[in-house]
Parts: C-alpha cells; sequence; structure tokens
C-alpha cells in the first residue's frame, strides 16, 4: 500500500488555518446543558460469570446521554481491587458498538478500571431514539442530519460521549480524578472532542488514527471509509449543499475540539491510511493546545495503526506521566 498523503517532513508542520464557528462554544454549552437537565440516573449491575472470567469483574452501566436516552456500557474492573482505580473511558470505532466483555480485557489485565461506551445507532444495545424510525444500521452516519447542526447525528454521539464522563464519579471502585479518554479511529475523534469539551475531568487523551477530523480534506482525500460518504452525499446533491454541509460539519470538527483541549496527549497515525489521512490527524495534533502532545508515528501502517504494538506505547506513556494503577 503506498504512501497515501504528504511527505512526513510536511505532515509535521502541516496546520491549516482553521476558525471555529463564532457560536461553537455557545453550540455545545447549550448542548450539554440540556442533557444534563434532561436527567436520569446511573444504573450499574454486576454480571460477570465467575467460572468464565476468573480475574476481571464485569459490570452492565446504562447512564444518561443526549436527551437523557439510556446509553451502554461496560465497566471491567480487576477482580478483588477495591480502587480507586484510574478508568479508561474507551469510545468505539465506526459501525462498531460496546461488543461483548471478552474484547475489551486488556485495560483490566493492566490494572485500569475500563468504562466501554456503546455508540448509539450503531451497537445492539443503544438505539439512537431522536432519529426517524429509531436504530437504523450504522452506514450513512456521515450525512444524517447533516442539514443542520441541531440535528446531526455527532451531535448526539458526541453529547453521550461527554455523559460518559460525566457517570465517572457514580461507578464504583474508580477514582474520577484520573480519566483516560481513548479510542481508535471514530473512537479517537470522539476522543479528541471529549478532550476539548470535559477538558476540567480528563487526566490524559490517546486518540489512536482519529477520524472526524478537518473534514473538508478528509472528504476531498480519503479512498476508503466513511469520508466517502460525504464525498458521495454532495456528489448526488446540488454544488449549492457543499457549503452548507461543511459548514454543519465544523461544528463537529476534531481541528476544533483539539483547539479547546489541555490534557496530556498521546496521538497515533499511520502513514498509509487510506481511511483517515495523515494530514487530516497532524491537523488536529498540530492545534492541539496542550502542551503535553506526543505523535506515534507508523510509517508503514494503514487504518489499523500500530495494531498490537500500540498499547505497549499507550500504557508505557501512561506509566511516565503517574496514570499507571
Amino acid at each position: 500500500m503506498p504512501l497515501t498523503d504528504a511527505p512526513l517532513d510536511e505532515l509535521v508542520v502541516y496546520r491549516p488555518e482553521m476558525q471555529a464557528p463564532p457560536d461553537f462554544d455557545a453550540f455545545w454549552e447549550q448542548t450539554l446543558a440540556e442533557a444534563r437537565s434532561a436527567g436520569g440516573a446511573v444504573e450499574t449491575t454486576e454480571v460477570t460469570d465467575r467460572h468464565l472470567l476468573r480475574t476481571v469483574e464485569v459490570a452492565d452501566v446504562r447512564f444518561p446521554g443526549f436527551g437523557g436516552d439510556p446509553v451502554a456500557a461496560w465497566l471491567l474492573r480487576p477482580r478483588g481491587n477495591d480502587g480507586p482505580l484510574p478508568v479508561v473511558v474507551t469510545y468505539m470505532g465506526y459501525s462498531c458498538g460496546r461488543g461483548l466483555p471478552t474484547d475489551h480485557l486488556l485495560w483490566s489485565a493492566a490494572g485500569y478500571a475500563q468504562l466501554v461506551v456503546d455508540s448509539r445507532g450503531q451497537g445492539h444495545d443503544t438505539p439512537d431514539l431522536a432519529a426517524s424510525g429509531g436504530t437504523q444500521w450504522a452506514k450513512g452516519l456521515m450525512t444524517r442530519g447533516i442539514d443542520s447542526p441541531d440535528d446531526y447525528y455527532y451531535r448526539r454521539l458526541i453529547t453521550d460521549c461527554v455523559r460518559a464522563v460525566d457517570a465517572v464519579p457514580h461507578l464504583p471502585a474508580v477514582d474520577p480524578d484520573r480519566v483516560v479518554v481513548t479510542g481508535g479511529s471514530q473512537g479517537g475523534g470522539l476522543t479528541i472532542a471529549v478532550a476539548g469539551l470535559a477538558r476540567e475531568r480528563v487526566a490524559a487523551a490517546l486518540p489512536d488514527v482519529p477520524f472526524l477530523c478537518h473534514f473538508r480534506r478528509a472528504a476531498e482525500m480519503a479512498g476508503e471509509g466513511p469520508y466517502v460518504e460525504i464525498a458521495e452525499y454532495l456528489r448526488w446533491h446540488s454544488r449549492h449543499r457543499v457549503e452548507p454541509a461543511f459548514s454543519t460539519l465544523s461544528y463537529f470538527d476534531g481541528v476544533h475540539f483539539a483547539q479547546r483541549a489541555t490534557a496530556p496527549s498521546l496521538f497515533s497515525v499511520g502513514l498509509m491510511d487510506p481511511v483517515c489521512p495523515p494530514s487530516t490527524v497532524y491537523a488536529a495534533f498540530n492545534h492541539y493546545a496542550g502542551e503535553d502532545r506526543t505523535m506515534t508515528v507508523w510509517p508503514f501502517a494503514d487504518h489499523g495503526g500500530g495494531y498490537g504494538s500500540n498499547p505497549v506505547t499507550q500504557l508505557e506513556w501512561l506509566r511516565d506521566r503517574d496514570l499507571a494503577p
């Protein structure tokens, strides 16, 4: 697979001029205030089969998200450890839900608590109730509600992800002062969004090959993956809808969230990534407001990034910042 973007020496200094909409902060303050005022409780139910998982405790969690809608999550903790433990809040990739607890054993094996957040309308356990028809297949999410920031799908999903961090103090045996947010691809973009919107409560951010960044360049360059949905939508609709579409997307661009994020961050990028062009990742990284920011470069990687090597890098990086259990 060939390089998909500019040479590395150009990428490391790629910092496009990008201004958030004038009402960007007000939009998100109002969105989050409305979600929080909708009420709802955090509910935790132990579900571990002790004969199958002998070293980890698993709980099914439901917390209120956008509009107070219940959002599903898994809470995994090392068995017998009453904490308080640092907690890794994990967001999922495009078209993926929270899956099964056995999909997520790394962080508990390393001694952390982990909250695995379902993605509304993508997993099986959290329907997108605000969308017409309730649950839908994930394909097409990039343009669902694109005519208005108020109706755009990612307004709801990003709000859910912030509310997951709001739920942390209500979880057993976790330390709300040591919240690490992470995810790959879509989960990486959501990580940046939460780092920008909940910066007072995020101790570290680990966005891996992040999606949802520098939308216009991504839609123009990506040869595979969800950004293609935007290009296809604009190809078959009037050219007069191009600027309104990107105006909506500007409220959800990872670059603008990065400009507001301050937590220490560890990004990763694959230089042969056809899904999230490397320049879009560097656009967010180079705009990231936190002083402690690091990029892990995987020179011959596609959208899988560092695959099994990346968690080792993340664990070492967290240890060096006193965020190990």
